[in-house]
């Protein structure tokens, strides 16, 4: 399925989060903590308001709890709006 988000919003893919494991203690995905950068797969067309400044393949730091996850072919994807994401990365 191909998505193409709307507006000013952004479509971003997680980086995956680091298993740690001590001991033999497996740590279970809930108590995992959440990725905060991933890489825009894909971009909305920005408003007249607002200038769409990200664009694909640029790796960016978002907050804890920014946008909405949904499931795209098995694979976990954010969906959150431009303003949501704190910096690109360089």
């Amino acid at each position: 399925m191909k998505l193409k988000p709307l507006a000013d919003r952004v479509i971003i893919q997680p980086t995956a989060a680091e298993e740690v494991t001590a001991s033999g203690i497996i740590i279970p995905d809930s108590a995992k903590e959440k990725p905060l950068k991933g890489t825009v797969i894909a971009v909305g067309n920005g408003t007249k308001d607002e200038e769409m400044v990200l664009k694909e393949g640029d790796r960016v730091l978002y907050g804890k709890f920014a946008g909405t996850e949904i499931d795209v072919d098995g694979d976990k994807v954010l969906v959150m709006r431009q303003s949501e994401v704190l910096a690109v990365i360089e």
